[in-house]
């Protein structure tokens, strides 16, 4: 394979970025802090011909985004974009930065998303690195003889010596999230054999359609938005009702609204149309609605309707006993 000189493979390098962004409906910005080339190469297998994984310095890619941004600021001796402008790409400026790459792919981004988490591998903690989650000593023996106590001292994490080992007292936290990890630190949990830390591939940021959104929105269901949908047209509706303005949300309240005041109207006067001729039919016979209506009459249980049937009518007063209910007890 014959090796390019340096202004070449430039060149190609944005070349590639270019086709890829119009090749490719969603662009990924992947972290790759502490992934290994092999788990790189595994992620590259899973997505072949359904992704591109690239990489490469951030200037350059800085510097391809920025032609691709506006062609006319280019070099007119290193042009080598000749395309429309592309302003929508200037999210992307701000956002490479630190150790990232970009994955082009049209599939979709939660199968993408759980090839890159399922590639994760576990390791040791190192001095230097920033962790990514809170670490813990747990209580009970630690395997360590008591010669090893130094370094629970040094880190003041409360022991015991139990039979020559060392054991904790209490769980105690040896590391913050989001803290440089020390060198006593590390090498105490590697002297305990633990391996705290687990590195993969992480999806930073995605764009797609000329919008950045980060990769949280690949957790929202579409139960969800169709949730937020409802509970904003009802809001809508309520203000629409409440000032008496139409809309799309609260022509149906208010048609309906209408037509339950065309059945109270209908059901207090004469007038009738078909769809009050049921109502005035249940109101002019009451028993036919409790026996269309089972369940508002009863629930079901025909043992109060039985004891209200049997039970006899109450006796009505005599003119007698109204009069002596109304005299006075001084009269």
């Amino acid at each position: 394979m014959v090796k390019l000189d340096r202004k070449t493979w430039k060149l190609q390098y944005f070349a590639k970025i270019n086709r890829y962004m119009n090749e490719y409906g969603k662009c990924v910005i992947i972290g790759v802090d502490n992934v290994q080339s092999k788990q790189m190469q595994n992620v590259r297998a899973q997505l072949r011909n359904r992704a591109e994984l690239l990489m490469g310095k951030n200037t350059l890619i800085r510097k391809a985004l920025r032609d691709m941004i506006d062609p006319e600021a280019q070099d007119p001796e290193n042009k080598w974009y000749e395309g429309e402008a592309k302003p929508e790409l200037e999210q992307l400026l701000g956002l490479v930065k630190g150790n990232i790459g970009f994955c082009f792919t049209d599939m979709d981004l939660g199968e993408v998303r759980d090839i890159m988490v399922a590639n994760k591998v576990q390791a040791p903690a190192k001095a230097g690195i920033i962790a990514p989650l809170d670490v813990f000593v747990e209580e009970g023996p630690t395997g360590l003889d008591a010669q090893k106590t130094s370094f629970f001292q040094a880190l003041n994490l409360p022991t015991k010596i139990a039979r020559g080992i060392i054991s904790m007292i209490s769980r105690v936290k040896l590391i913050n999230t989001g803290e440089k990890v020390g060198l006593s630190e590390a090498k105490l949990l590697n002297m305990l054999g633990v391996s705290p830390f687990f590195y993969g591939i992480t999806l930073e940021m995605i764009f797609e359609n000329g919008s950045c959104y980060p990769p949280s929105v690949l957790d929202i269901k579409t139960e969800d938005l169709l949730a937020r949908f409802m509970e904003g047209a009802g809001k809508v509706a309520a203000v629409s009702l409440a000032i008496k303005y139409p809309t799309t949300c609260s022509v149906p309240h208010s048609i309906m609204n209408g037509f339950k005041n065309c059945l109270a109207i209908a059901a207090a006067t004469e007038i009738s149309f078909p769809q009050a001729e049921q109502i005035k039919a249940y109101l002019a016979d009451p028993e036919a609605f409790a026996a269309a209506n089972p369940a508002a009459s009863g629930g079901g249980d025909s043992a109060p309707a039985e004891a209200a049937a049997a039970a006899p009518p109450p006796e009505e007063e005599s003119e007698e006993e109204g009069m002596d209910m109304d005299m006075d007890l001084f009269d």
